[in-house]
């Protein structure tokens, strides 16, 4: 009984092919459109090197074909809502990160239902990355390329990445340490632009009054292919409050531990134990629905449609 009741929330739409998503052989590509296409979204998926890409429109905008043609909110700057879809071989994703993508669908509905009409949200391919690859081997660096292309250097890009499980707001600022160690007319350019994105992050939370949100270093995500294609980005996670205090001491305590993160350099396993419970757990076969907080999914939801506003 008491696994049911938990477990309530995947038969609402749009989480009621949660578990299919992040079951061992999901075709998550092929789940995701199925959901996309219930809910009568406006979508297209648009391939960038070998990468699908799926975007979702307000009802009525015109949306790109495959082959050309004029892109939506070309030369204006629309909020763009990012989850990547892919997850790492031999872990159910339900964390990283197939929550923000059912988050995302909800959202998407919300935004339609309620006629606001200056966003996209995108499910981007291949954010994980295997152990000889780079940041360049990400969808996002390939995808950000082609969106300057289309003439939209102005979007707001907002990623959600690991938004399942606590309650405290994590605004990322790993783009800051990158962009701290380069001094160029685009670097200032960029770090003028993340500013910005995390202002109005910020903005948002407080309208919506949330309690607990923290600034700080977190593992790589999309930003970083972003980044390197020079566009800004904010990415946004959540974790358990008292996870997000032990990191925040450490920090206080460890400046230096930041840096070890954006680098990647945390590989032996005394290190790793020392990230929060949260990030330890992604990536592997741990990163499961259990440990999942639906309680805090309403205000997840939220804030990614105020953010729009």
């Amino acid at each position: 009984m008491e696994k049911n009741i938990k477990d309530a929330w995947t038969r609402k739409s749009p989480y009621d092919r949660f578990f299919d998503f992040t079951a061992a052989s999901a075709d998550r590509y092929s789940i995701l459109t199925g959901q996309i296409e219930r809910l009568k979204l406006n979508s297209a998926v648009i391939s960038v090197e070998g990468n699908k890409h799926i975007f979702i429109f307000p009802p009525g905008q015109k949306s790109i074909r495959s082959s050309g043609g004029v892109f939506p909110f070309s030369g204006k700057s629309p909020y763009l809502l990012c989850a990547h879809y892919d997850r790492a071989k031999g872990s159910p994703g339900a964390n990283d990160n197939s929550i923000a993508v059912f988050h995302l669908l909800n959202a998407a509905a919300a935004l339609a239902a309620g006629g606001a009409d200056n966003w996209m949200i995108v499910f981007t391919d291949k954010e994980e990355l295997t152990a000889d690859e780079n940041f360049e081997n990400q969808g996002s660096y390939s995808l950000a390329r082609k969106i300057k292309s289309w003439g939209l250097e102005k979007e707001k890009i907002f990623i959600f990445d690991s938004c399942g499980a606590g309650e405290v707001f994590i605004l990322s600022t790993t783009t800051d340490h990158i962009l701290m160690s380069r001094d160029s007319p685009n670097s200032n350019k960029l770090r003028e632009a993340v500013t910005e994105l995390r202002d109005h992050a910020l903005l948002t939370a407080n309208h919506l009054r949330l309690e607990k949100v923290l600034l700080a270093p977190t593992p790589f995500s999309d930003d970083v292919g972003f980044l390197r294609a020079g566009l800004a980005s904010q990415t946004i996670t959540i974790l358990p409050s008292q996870e997000a205090e032990k990191y925040e001491a450490l920090l206080r305590r460890e400046p230096d531990f930041a840096d070890k993160i954006i680098s990647g350099k945390i590989k032996a396993p005394e290190e790793k134990r020392r990230l929060p419970q949260t990030w330890q757990n992604l990536n592997s076969a741990r990163d499961t629905s259990a440990r999942l907080t639906p309680h805090f999914f309403e205000q997840v939801v939220r804030f990614m449609t105020e953010i729009c506003v």
